[in-house]
């Protein structure tokens, strides 16, 4: 891992672990409520024949509770304020969308040896549209990326989705992309990465993947740490990620096999082709706690690998731009297309 992922990783699980472990030290410090026993005292006293007489204990009163005088939940009854996720299943991706930056907070998808070598559709076909299951206040709009000096970088790439037309038209939707620098990453190191993903089902029968984006802090010259991040459109409405991850389960395909894990935090920032990729390599405890997402919770540690311990993990160098120039009436819209 990077000096500088690390930094930031560190940062902000530092933030989180230290808000949790207050949490918990207040928890064991809250006094128990003590717990009121009832005894039945039997008194003895003679009676004709000897034996003791019990006397019966006095019938327990049951105070009545008064009724609450306030109904917080009666605010219902103009609407559920959120936070409202817009769960978005589609033929080659399942999102969850951000309202509040207009980006997805994950992408799920799924990649096979077939899926891949099976090629029903072409990208000249497909054009990039608003998510209109959002509503208009919230959604994502491509004017919002017209000329904003970002590519609309796609988290579930076109690539992936060759299998059927509809499939990759689903890629194509707004919610499914996040302001990405162009040259350098997502026409570059980027768009190796997204190979490197494909590459592993020469090995993996079934490789699951989930992408999104990240807004992470960066310590600042009083030393103090905050997020700050750029939001792009006119006026302003999506927010341009600082960092993305991509969450990888390489399956052996067995029932209850092993599955290879690997969890990867790029810079959304030009990257040379010549940069490890292991150096963004993060512990996936690391993106969870950036993210406010888990992975894994249900998949024991025994069937866990770690991916780059599997394979190498290493990006080939391909240059993804010349196949874009077939798109030249989608740059007048935007500085270039994404993916």
């Amino acid at each position: 891992m990077s000096k500088a992922t690390f930094a930031i990783i560190a940062g902000v699980s530092a933030a989180t672990g230290a808000a949790a472990t207050a949490a918990i030290y207040s928890l064991r410090k809250e006094t128990p409520t003590p717990t009121t026993v009832t005894t039945t005292t039997t008194a003895v006293s003679p009676s004709r024949t000897g034996q003791p007489v019990p006397i019966p204990s006095p019938p327990t009163i049951t105070k009545a509770l008064a009724p609450a005088p306030v109904d917080p939940n009666g605010l219902f009854q103009y609407g559920f304020p959120g936070p409202i996720a817009d769960l978005r299943p589609a033929a080659s991706l399942t999102s969850s969308f951000d309202r509040r930056t207009r980006n997805p907070f994950w992408v799920a998808e799924h990649i096979t040896p077939q899926s891949l070598s099976t090629h029903n559709a072409d990208r000249k076909h497909s054009v990039f549209t608003e998510d209109d299951s959002i509503p208009p206040k919230f959604r994502a709009k491509l004017k919002d990326y017209f000329r904003s000096g970002y590519d609309r970088g796609h988290q579930v790439p076109a690539a992936d989705a060759k299998w059927s037309q509809e499939a990759m038209d689903d890629t194509f939707l707004l919610s499914n992309m996040c302001p990405q620098v162009g040259d350098g990453f997502n026409r570059d190191y980027w768009a190796h990465f997204e190979d490197f993903c494909r590459r592993l089902t020469g090995k993996y029968p079934s490789v699951r993947i989930v992408t999104g984006p990240l807004y992470l802090p960066k310590r600042e010259a009083d030393g103090k740490w905050r997020v700050s991040y750029e939001v792009v459109g006119n006026p302003p409405n999506v927010a341009v990620p600082t960092h993305f991850y991509k969450v990888i389960f390489a399956e052996d395909g067995s029932v209850g096999g092993n599955v290879a894990l690997g969890a990867f935090v790029l810079p959304n920032a030009v990257i040379a082709n010549d940069k490890p990729l292991q150096d963004f390599e993060v512990p996936l405890e690391a993106v969870e706690r950036a993210s406010g997402l888990e992975f894994a919770e249900k998949l024991p540690e025994v069937r866990r690998k770690r991916l780059c311990q599997e394979v190498t993990c290493s990006i080939l160098v391909k240059d993804y731009k010349q196949r874009q120039k077939s798109f030249a009436a989608d740059q007048s819209r935007t500085p270039s297309p994404s993916r």
